[in-house]
């Protein structure tokens, strides 16, 4: 019966391996990374410049979940949520390591047209959106990432980051319009709800 609930992939299933994990059963941890790896990669993907420094975010991001179980708590949400928190961080982390800094011009407001209709953007893969995202200058990336994809704030981006929230929406502006431009290029129309 044990060995069933192993292989399910339910809250309930995680939370018994991260017990068994904290017990000292470090095997266990296996189960919880071939579960959640795919998953933190295409968090890592997001942030990193290359598949190699994604790697490296991932492993990083697994250390992090490992030494930081015993803080899960299943009260306050699923571990996929709480893992991918992790990984963010870390890759933040190891954004801010690398010393970038933000180009502060001026805001610029691009105005675009809503529209219900599909456009060729959604024949695009999730491989093909991702290298687009991963070529973004590095602050863009990742504050088209906190907002767009994992739904921080403005201000929780300004808290994360160390910048105002104007030049989180900057950023955010900016890293649109070029990922307009980058998609043009190739037929694609982007628009912005």
């Amino acid at each position: 019966m044990a060995e069933r609930i192993l292989h399910m992939n339910h809250p309930a299933t995680d939370y018994f391996l991260i017990e068994q994990i904290l017990q000292g059963d470090k095997k266990k941890f296996e189960i919880l990374y071939k579960r959640y790896s795919r998953m933190i990669h295409l968090v890592c993907l997001r942030y990193a410049k290359t598949s190699s420094e994604a790697e490296d975010f991932l492993q990083d991001s697994f250390v992090s979940i490992f030494k930081g179980l015993d803080k899960y708590d299943l009260d306050k949400g699923n571990f996929s949520t709480w893992s991918k928190k992790v990984a963010v961080n870390v890759c933040l982390q190891h954004l801010r390591k690398k010393s970038f800094s933000f180009y502060l011009g001026n805001l610029t407001e691009i105005v675009s047209p809503q529209s219900n209709d599909p456009t060729p953007l959604d024949n695009l893969s999730l491989q093909e959106l991702t290298k687009k995202i991963q070529t973004l200058p590095t602050g863009y990336r990742a504050v088209f990432n906190m907002f767009i994809i994992d739904g921080f704030s403005h201000k929780e981006i300004a808290v994360k980051l160390g910048i105002t929230e104007s030049s989180s929406r900057s950023q955010l502006t900016k890293a649109k319009k070029y990922l307009r431009g980058q998609l043009s290029h190739q037929n694609y129309k982007v628009t912005y709800g």
